[in-house]
């Protein structure tokens, strides 16, 4: 980016001398372009790329900025610079260093869950204790959230009723944090932690001499302090606290607010030109926004000349003929559907527009939502391929169990170290060449009422009891089928397991793999459980259409695995491709389907906010749960400043199904499209 490009403010931040300099950059007043004119500034003036780190949301971001810094230096140059998010420069660091096999957090759930499940909660009538998946995310949120406290202090602080647990919950993530140890697991948190305490270990002069830091206004305690830990001489964060939108994830606003409080000699610089929307979008925006605190001041001077009219309301009587109205407005637009987004508050809504829209031919990308990597056809296949990549990996193996009848979280965890005893410590050897010698595999609880742990005694049943089923010669006397718990649906499924890895390994293709493993019973399986599942009315009543239609969108998500597994050769690389991109992918071609954090960063010439209904947008219940009015507020100033040209708001007065009346958000009287003035 030559310099000479950018505006006076722009230019002015980038040739800024070395220190702690902060740019309060409000939506589309091109962030990108200065901070990718800030490394070329760097560079022009003898910093070497190595000696440049920047960190950035997304990792598509910093790819971004790489790529406009390839069109003014030689990619060599550009190669050398560290970028990527805070979990992505952590990760290529540990790896590196430690070898360390990164875990999505939806994968460890199932591992913490299967300590979890093997507690007793003597109270638990009178007082319910957390849920494995709600504890771990609360343990998420401690490490993202404070620096100094300890659990059971934060704990009391947020929820004191559950303080009689705390030597518990304590005990089985300590338990966790062993087992994650022992395989070298970890995850995102563990990413930071680890990263974090490599660095303060260092004792050489800062690895850096300029940390760029993007959308540094949702940067959590733990992630500034790995800046801290940093601690380069100079630093260059560019942010905006009106687009502050993570709390619920950790991120502290008072970060960016007290900049100046925290680097005496900081300097504060502001982008006020909007290069984004037109002025009745704009003026729309900041007659919300203006209402939350002002940190620093700021006045946007809008730079489109051109005029696309005023933001419009659009008012239905039930909620999904909003859905139905918007599906056939955007029907009639003259605009490709790339350029259209539909932003929602709540995922709920994104299935209704989604149906909407479908049902009249019009094609949807859909992000934010339920992720094409977290749908389980999807999870368990990149399980299965994991399996053969890393046999010991205990938690692709518990998760794939997940899918037998009959196999639950323990008893999975239980089989698994079963086999790995069995093999020698080679899961794979353990299914296929069980050592013979051994003829109880399987270990005995221990006993501590305080911990809530208790004996799990088994009374080991003969292997011979299967013999009728029509499993594999090899596979009928494997000491793992003496298990008591185990039934004649979860024999069946440890056989097709077993068939699975006598047909494949390591070295075959992800594309011929995954093509290939479709076919098999080992997926066949759990695809036709997973459609059955999705075709159940309520009354338990399997519905054939729905259950054909569920197979056939089974079918098309593998295959669409399968082109992403096109570009990888080697399973390794494709798999660690899928774990660090899969938050960023979305799914189809069309108009865009985005929850609001799933839109930062983005804009479109026409933007549909709906569902804007007080209780809503603003969303009441994670308010009571801790959020804030100024939190949805921000959130709201996000979504409308998506649009460049055309801006749509709108909501329903009442939901037919549900039997709810609606009032309008109280944002739309803020903008002025409701009501009389809001005081």
């Amino acid at each position: 980016m030559p310099l000479s490009n950018l505006n006076p403010q722009q230019r002015e931040a980038c040739e800024a001398q070395s220190g702690h300099n902060l740019v309060i950059a409000s939506a589309g007043t091109g962030k990108t372009s200065t901070i990718v004119g800030r490394i070329s500034f760097l560079l022009q003036n003898g910093i070497l790329p190595s000696e440049i780190l920047l960190l950035t949301f997304t990792n598509k971001a910093a790819t971004e900025m790489l790529s406009r810094l390839s069109t003014r230096f030689d990619t060599k140059i550009v190669k050398d610079i560290e970028a990527g998010t805070f979990h992505a420069v952590a990760y290529r660091y540990l790896k590196a260093k430690d070898s360390v096999i990164l875990k999505q957090p939806r994968e460890l759930k199932v591992l913490f869950k299967s300590l979890y499940d093997k507690r007793i909660f003597l109270n638990a009538q009178e007082n319910t204790p957390y849920g494995a998946n709600y504890l771990y995310d609360l343990f998420s949120l401690y490490f993202n959230a404070t620096i100094s406290e300890n659990f059971t202090e934060w704990l009391e602080r947020k929820n004191p009723q559950q303080l009689e647990y705390a030597e518990i919950y304590l005990d089985v993530w300590e338990e966790f944090k062993t087992l994650k140890k022992e395989y070298r697991y970890v995850d995102y948190n563990d990413l930071l932690l680890n990263y974090k305490a490599s660095l303060l270990e260092n004792t050489q002069s800062p690895p850096f001499k300029e940390v760029l830091v993007d959308e540094y206004q949702d940067t959590n305690p733990l992630q500034d302090s790995i800046l801290q830990a940093l601690n380069p001489p100079s630093i260059f964060c560019v942010g905006d606290y009106d687009q502050s939108i993570y709390a619920f994830n950790g991120a502290d606003i008072s970060i960016i607010g007290s900049f100046k409080e925290r680097y005496i000699d900081g300097r504060i610089f502001s982008l006020t030109k909007n290069y984004r929307s037109t002025e009745p979008i704009l003026n729309l925006a900041n007659r919300v926004i203006e209402r939350n605190p002002r940190i620093y001041p700021k006045k946007l001077e809008v730079i489109k000349e051109q005029n696309f009219g005023n933001p419009a309301l659009l008012v239905y009587e039930e909620l999904f003929l909003q859905y139905a109205g918007i599906a056939n407005k955007i029907k009639l637009s003259n605009r490709p559907y790339h350029e259209i987004a539909v932003i929602f508050r709540n995922n709920s809504s994104a299935d209704g527009i989604e149906a909407s829209l479908r049902e009249i031919g019009i094609p949807t990308r859909r992000k934010g939502g339920i992720s094409f990597f977290e749908s389980k056809e999807v999870v368990y296949m990149l399980n299965l391929c994991t399996l053969l990549f890393n046999p010991k990996d205990m938690m692709a193996f518990i998760q794939t169990l997940n899918h037998a009848k009959g196999i639950g979280n323990a008893l999975a965890k239980d089989i698994y170290e079963a086999l790995l005893l069995l093999g020698c410590g080679n899961l794979r050897e353990g299914i296929l060449h069980p050592n013979k010698s051994i003829k109880e595999p399987f270990k005995r609880g221990t006993q501590n009422t305080q911990l809530g742990l208790f004996d799990d005694f088994i009374e080991f049943s003969n292997t011979t009891r299967f013999h009728t089923l029509p499993i594999e010669e090899g596979f009928k006397n494997n000491p793992i089928l003496s298990h008591p718990k185990l039934t004649k649906d979860g024999v069946e499924f440890l056989n097709a397991l077993y068939c699975f890895f006598k047909l494949f390994n390591a070295y075959n293709k992800p594309y011929e793999l995954i093509a290939k493993i479709q076919m098999l019973p080992i997926f066949q399986i759990v695809a036709q459980k997973l459609a059955k599942e999705r075709s159940l009315t309520k009354e338990g009543v399997i519905l054939e259409e729905k259950r054909l239609e569920s197979l056939e969108k089974i079918s098309r998500k593998i295959s669409l695995l399968k082109d992403l597994a096109t570009h990888y050769d080697d399973i390794g690389r494709f798999l660690n491709a899928m774990i660090l991109g899969s938050s960023e992918m979305s799914e189809g071609e069309g108009v865009h389907l985005l929850s609001i954090h799933a839109s930062k960063g983005l804009e479109f010439s026409e933007v549909y906010i709906v569902d804007l209904m007080d209780g809503r947008f603003p969303n009441k219940k994670l308010i009571q749960r801790g959020g804030s009015l100024e939190e949805e507020r921000r959130l709201f100033y996000v979504a409308v400043t998506r649009a460049k040209e055309n801006l749509y708001l709108s909501y329903a007065k009442k939901d037919a199904i549900k039997n709810i009346s609606y009032e309008g958000s109280i944002f739309l009287y803020e903008a002025g499209l409701l009501g009389g003035h809001l005081v």
